[in-house]
């Protein structure tokens, strides 16, 4: 029986196998070219890691330069290899680091080894050990400082390595000097080919790469907000919606998920000369504050995409009431947004027009839309509810007191009474309890739409936050003026105040 089932299923998972064998190949293509189009540079990157690579072997394939250099040669590989970044400064970063650390520790161990020749075989022995557990401890202990953890961990980490294969060699070997010099040598040609690919042959920059990605950190939210109330106000239920769901996520979480990416290209980016060849330090820290600040508003997005998932949510027809205010709210924020974007990818700055605009306008009329209605704010099912609660109390209470009364004095009895008590509560405490919870939340159909106004508003109102970091970066980065000059005042705590009023009439009607 065993053998002839697998004797049936065997060409059905064979041929499983061989088709999914045919497939694999297609799907390696497709995601391979899935990657190039994303960001092409990836692809530039890589044709400079294979030239970078293919000019630091001519050290070794060609004999001239071989005799010179011998095996140490191959330590210019391995320098391309760990040090060849995608942007310049992470390169550079990573070059200087290699380079410091190498001379450093070259120095120290030619100092050890000066030191060392004077003694005797076990002397030296003893001390070399020492030497090595000595400077091993003080150079890893050193790494845990912040700002060397931060900045020159590699350093550190080349200098032990470095140190500890120069001082232990040199005790079997005698031109351990010679040794060491040459694979300096060596390292600093590999790490001069790493800086011209890097800074010369289609050079990506850290600063650019964090300052473009600001700019789509805040279109990728706006884009957000939109499909969300987009949906959420959507007449026709039947559409797909995942399209929309993937939109408002990937909008909030590309944010969401952007801290160590941010602070890493910023570090980078402060190793660039290019960006500070005007006379000042360009303000890469105000980057990640401002990101800082994105996140927090993020926050406020994800609730708001909540409001979708609830299981409790508000019938359509209320919905209608008020779709006209909420997506002009929706409509300005985002539009405040792209504003914002654009300034910062344009490096001018923001136009004063567009940051007061109809924001003010918008939230008012919100405001009156709700103040309109506010019988759907206040039913009449609060007190039948009270009262259904009150019964189940109080039938509850009755029953119980009529069971214990009939109870027997018997310990068996009175035993068998709480059995039987339990098994009941479990299985109806649940229902009942779920049961009276709906029917309290019946009284305001528009309770759901309440907490999705709510979040509207505090999007309205962090607004002014982003604004402030954006004009803080745009002041410290020296942003070119805005092309357009009106004497208009800016007084973006008009709509914040409005924002504040709104808040306040949605907590009273709830």
């Amino acid at each position: 029986m065993a053998g002839d089932f697998a004797k049936r299923n065997l060409p059905s998972s064979t041929h499983g196998l061989m088709e999914r064998a045919r497939r694999t190949p297609m799907a390696l293509w497709r995601n391979l070219w899935k990657v190039g189009r994303d960001d092409p540079r990836r692809a530039i990157h890589a044709l400079k890691v294979g030239s970078a690579l293919t000019l630091v072997s001519l050290l070794y394939l060609l004999e001239p330069l071989f005799e010179g250099l011998g095996k140490n040669a191959m330590w210019a590989v391995m320098t391309v290899v760990v040090v060849l970044e995608f942007t310049a400064g992470a390169t550079l970063c990573k070059g200087f680091n290699r380079a410091v650390g190498t001379v450093f520790a070259g120095s120290l161990a030619f100092f050890i080894e000066c030191i060392a020749e004077e003694l005797g075989t076990v002397s030296r022995a003893l001390f070399v050990g020492a030497s090595v557990f000595f400077i091993g401890f003080a150079a890893t202990y050193v790494r845990f400082i912040p700002i060397i953890k931060k900045n020159y961990d590699y350093g550190v980490l080349i200098f032990i390595l470095t140190f500890n294969l120069i001082t232990v060699s040199s005790f079997r070997v005698q031109n351990v000097i010679e040794i060491a010099r040459d694979r300096l040598y060596t390292i600093l040609i590999g790490c001069a080919i790493c800086l011209f690919m890097s800074l010369f042959v289609f050079p990506n920059w850290s600063g650019e790469e964090l300052h473009y990605s600001t700019a789509d950190k805040l279109e990728a939210l706006a884009r957000s907000i939109e499909a969300c109330v987009m949906e959420y106000f959507q007449e026709d239920m039947t559409i797909d919606q995942k399209s929309s769901r993937d939109t408002i996520k990937k909008g909030y979480r590309v944010v969401l998920d952007s801290k160590s990416v941010e602070e890493s290209l910023a570090l980078f980016a402060s190793w660039e000369p290019r960006h500070s060849r005007l006379g000042y330090r360009y303000p890469w820290k105000q980057y990640v504050k401002l990101g800082a600040v994105l996140r927090h508003f993020a926050y406020t997005a994800v609730a708001l995409h909540g409001c979708l998932e609830s299981e409790i949510q508000t019938p359509q027809s209320v919905r209608m009431l008020f779709r006209e205010p909420c997506t002009r709210v929706s409509r300005e924020v985002s539009k405040v947004l792209r504003e914002l974007a654009s300034s910062i990818r344009n490096r001018q700055h923001c136009s004063p027009d567009v940051l007061f605009d109809h924001l003010h306008d918008a939230l008012q009329a919100l405001n009156s839309a709700i103040k309109s209605q506010p019988r759907l704010f206040l039913g009449t099912k609060n007190a039948q509810a009270n009262s259904m609660i009150a019964a189940q109390t109080d039938q509850r209470s009755s029953s119980g007191a009529a069971a214990l009364a009939s109870v027997k004095t018997d310990i068996s009895a009175l035993l068998d009474f709480r059995t039987k008590r339990d098994q009941t509560e479990r299985k109806t405490l649940k229902p009942t309890l779920s049961k009276i919870a709906m029917m309290s939340l019946e009284f305001s159909e528009a309770l759901p739409f309440a907490a999705f106004a709510s979040l509207l508003v505090e999007m309205a109102v962090r607004l002014d936050l982003i604004i402030d970091h954006v004009k803080e970066l745009a002041r410290d980065a020296h942003f070119k003026d805005c092309m357009e000059k009106h004497d208009i005042k800016i007084d973006v705590k008009g709509y914040k105040e409005s924002a504040r009023t709104l808040a306040t009439n949605v907590a009273c009607v709830e």
